[in-house]
């Protein structure tokens, strides 16, 4: 197996914390988004998406999605457990793995991708040529704000995003409030169950990788 990795990136970012997490190394190959390799015909070939992460698996099949890569990687190595040890855990990952996405990663990504020079021509991720909106950057900052109130809530009556349990939403949540950093938005300042959370994940040794 290879992963198609960018270390400033996000996204990728998740999985190397979940493999980090599951003590498992896989080699990387670095697809510099800086200089637009993610668009090059070759890499186009193996995600037309233009996104990394991409997992390729010996077979010669490509994954991408952080959520698929890191459900097939459970399913590899299922200790420790981060999609949940029942069907209720497990779908209460999913849930808030969802959630995460739609409403708090998209929203920091609308307001980076709206604002940023650096995606003047790309205002959406991916080969198609489109140009920012700046109308969309305030709508992106409330649509965050709100994510992570409605992540407040949840997080003031359970000490985990998904329950009992530290799991890949919890990833996925600790990566998107450090990505709201890169647009000023630093969410766990007025939110302190947000922030005692963010200190315990914080201090996990996997999210260094």
């Amino acid at each position: 197996m290879r992963l198609f990795d960018f270390g400033r990136a996000p996204n990728p970012r998740r999985v190397r914390i979940f493999l980090a997490e599951k003590q498992v190394e896989i080699p990387r190959v670095t697809v510099n988004l800086f200089r637009r390799e993610q668009l090059s015909p070759e890499f186009l070939a193996i995600n037309p998406g233009g996104t990394v992460p991409v997992l390729e698996l010996d077979d010669g099949t490509y994954l991408s999605e952080c959520l698929a890569i890191c459900h097939y990687l459970e399913a590899l190595h299922p200790q420790p457990v981060l999609f949940g040890a029942t069907p209720r855990q497990q779908a209460l990952v999913l849930m808030w793995a969802n959630i995460v996405d739609h409403e708090g990663m998209s929203a920091v990504a609308e307001v980076l991708r709206n604002l940023s020079p650096g995606f003047r021509e790309h205002a959406l991720a991916g080969p198609l040529a489109c140009a920012q909106i700046p109308a969309l950057i305030e709508r992106g900052r409330r649509r965050t704000e709100q994510f992570f109130d409605r992540v407040e809530q949840q997080l003031q009556h359970q000490p985990w995003l998904a329950g009992e349990h530290y799991s890949y939403a919890d990833i996925s949540l600790l990566v998107t409030a450090d990505f709201a950093g890169w647009v000023d938005i630093v969410p766990m300042q007025t939110r302190p169950a947000l922030r005692r959370w963010h200190e315990r994940v914080a201090a996990r040794p996997a999210v260094q990788a």
